[in-house]
């Protein structure tokens, strides 16, 4: 059996999405943030041609009083569908943007390969990261 290698240029994201709305505490069930994710997807497949799959874990972020649960939401530019570099990062931060939007997010994350784009929605912070 003869394996093919195809190899092309890496790049990579990641969105950090809080489980709670807002700072409420109050949770977010982690698959409905992967349903939404695969809507997201599957528009993006039939809109545009354009497949990206995703690994996404469970990972707290902790600092100071405030340790909440986050998922972590990992894209590649996967060799079977491979990205110019530009849509890619695109339309990982279309899908952050709606992500934010449904679950009720203040801010979140996404790390490129060569950059950090934090969105905020306001200057306000949990008030666990500020408890004296």
């Amino acid at each position: 059996m003869e394996i093919k290698e195809t190899k092309i240029k890496t790049f990579q994201a990641s969105i950090f999405i809080g489980l709670e709305y807002g700072y409420t505490q109050k949770q977010i069930n982690e698959n409905l943030v992967i349903e939404s994710l695969s809507e997201l997807q599957k528009q993006l497949s039939a809109e545009k041609n354009i497949f990206l799959s995703a690994s996404v874990s469970k990972t707290n972020i902790v600092l100071n009083d405030q340790n909440e649960q986050h998922l972590k939401i990992d894209f590649i530019n996967y060799p079977k569908f491979p990205l110019d570099e530009n849509i890619f990062k695109d339309e990982v931060l279309i899908i952050g943007k709606e992500l934010m939007k449904q679950f009720e997010q203040n801010r979140i994350l996404i790390i490129y390969t060569d950059e950090t784009i934090m969105l905020e929605k306001s200057e306000e912070i949990d008030p666990r990261i500020r408890s004296e």
